[in-house]
């Protein structure tokens, strides 16, 4: 339990960090928006690789890179998710028993 406290703290850490990231990606452009918690509202062409590449690079390498945050930042919440329910149980088997 003692491993999974730190864990849980770390990765919390590691969030914010991601967070902090994103906040700032978010007000290098005024295109982006101000969410945090969706990636950017221009999607990207199926298959293939931004036509508007061409047209905007900077803009579009952003978006991208705020794209991977916001995939990061999901993966680090499920995994904090299962691991605080796994957390969760050993507490309460500790505190229960």
């Amino acid at each position: 339990m003692f491993f999974g406290t730190i864990f849980l703290l770390t990765m919390f850490l590691l969030l914010r960090y991601v967070l902090a990231w994103i906040a700032y990606v978010n007000k290098l452009d005024s295109r982006l928006g101000e969410s945090t918690w969706r990636w950017s509202y221009d999607y990207q062409v199926v298959g293939e690789r931004d036509f508007s590449d061409l047209d905007d690079k900077d803009f579009i390498r952003l978006r991208r890179k705020k794209n991977k945050l916001v995939t990061i930042m999901y993966t680090i919440f499920l995994i904090m998710f299962v691991s605080f329910m796994s957390w969760l149980s050993k507490f309460l088997i500790l505190v229960l028993s």
